[in-house]
């Protein structure tokens, strides 16, 4: 198999009581390696067999789409996170975000907007694009900001598979208490 589960960087308690275990378990185990095995499958003998997820997310359609555009999304989600997280970004990605909307806390609430008005399932994300502008995009389903030619720097996963057991329907509870956890210096290296 080309693609792997990757391995999370925290215990899949770590993220507690933000993100439980359960939900890690399911989350990253269950419904990550899904998609995984579904894009190895799908990608066998086909042209997207020896490209990189951004290459077939950026090419593909359909379920070769769905597949390694959630892989790429999760990969991203999982690491962008510690226990140790929280706080404010610094550096060039924090005079970025302070450039576009004036505030950190101006950009978070921007965000959580963003991810709680998206209908049904799919991904809220902090991009940059080439000049390292950055905006934020809501994205249906599985796709990513790199099918607009952007640069994926921070994702809110808004499947309900990643909140529900934890949060029930109060998305934007979710939303707000990720904040807690995210690792700045993860996110930074990104930009």
């Amino acid at each position: 198999m080309k693609f792997e589960l990757i391995q999370l960087p925290y215990a899949a308690d770590a993220l507690e009581p933000v993100i439980s275990k359960q939900t890690i378990e399911l989350h990253h185990g269950k419904h990550l390696q899904t998609y995984v095995t579904n894009l190895n499958n799908l990608v066998a003998g086909t042209k997207f067999e020896n490209e990189p997820l951004e290459t077939i997310v950026k090419e593909s359609d359909g379920a070769v789409f769905n597949n390694a555009g959630q892989v790429l999304n999760h990969n991203l989600y999982f690491t962008q996170f510690s226990p140790k997280g929280g706080g404010k970004p610094t550096g060039k990605l924090a005079e970025a975000i302070n450039t576009a909307w004036g505030s950190f806390e101006n950009f978070q609430k921007e965000f959580v907007t963003a991810g709680t008005g998206l209908f049904g399932s799919g991904w809220v994300w902090l991009a940059k694009d080439i000049n390292g502008k950055l905006s934020i995009t809501k994205e249906p389903n599985g796709s990513n900001p790199v099918v607009r030619g952007l640069t994926p720097l921070l994702g809110f996963d808004v499947w309900e598979h990643a909140y529900y057991l934890d949060y029930q329907n109060k998305r934007a509870d979710h939303l707000n208490k990720l904040w807690d956890i995210v690792d700045w210096e993860a996110v930074g290296k990104r930009y």
